[in-house]
């Protein structure tokens, strides 16, 4: 079952702050209020398709817990979705989102989107968490931004 952005972290701050001793439900009510911290990244992988998406799924699977994988259109794009910790001590839930498309047969895109509420204190757990998670992509694939290429310092 397909949930946004915004329900995901809802619900993992609410899990949060049951744990915490707090009400779930006043957490989850003052999570729709948080502003959002959102980093996206584009990325170009010198690798086929299936072998991208087994990467990417690796790559968010030991960063965090997946909890969506779908298969979109003609087999040729697929959707990985993982709520990792982010910001001070991994605390601040961070949904992660992989698109992965097939560019030719030996190359691959990988659309990268983290987004994660901001409290008081801006902790920047999107964009944080988003570079990390492109840093490991490109050291376990030969990826690069879509904007730089693999030969631009």
């Amino acid at each position: 079952m397909y949930q946004s952005e915004d329900q995901v972290l809802a619900d993992e701050l609410a899990a949060l702050g049951t744990v915490g001793g707090g009400g779930g439900r006043l957490v989850r009510m003052m999570a729709g209020l948080m502003r959002k911290n959102v980093h996206e990244i584009d990325l170009l992988v010198p690798l086929p398709f299936d072998n991208v998406v087994k990467h990417v799924s690796g790559v968010l699977g030991k960063a965090g817990r997946v909890v969506e994988t779908v298969p979109v259109g003609s087999g040729e794009d697929r959707t990985v979705r993982a709520v990792v910790g982010g910001g001070a001590g991994g605390l601040n839930p961070v949904v992660v989102t992989a698109r992965v498309l097939k560019a030719d047969e030996d190359s691959s895109e990988v659309w990268l989107r983290a987004a994660a509420k901001e409290g008081l204190i801006r902790q920047r757990a999107g964009e944080k968490t988003a570079l990390r998670l492109a840093a490991q992509l490109s050291g376990a694939t030969g990826a690069y931004e879509a904007d730089s290429g693999p030969d631009s310092a």
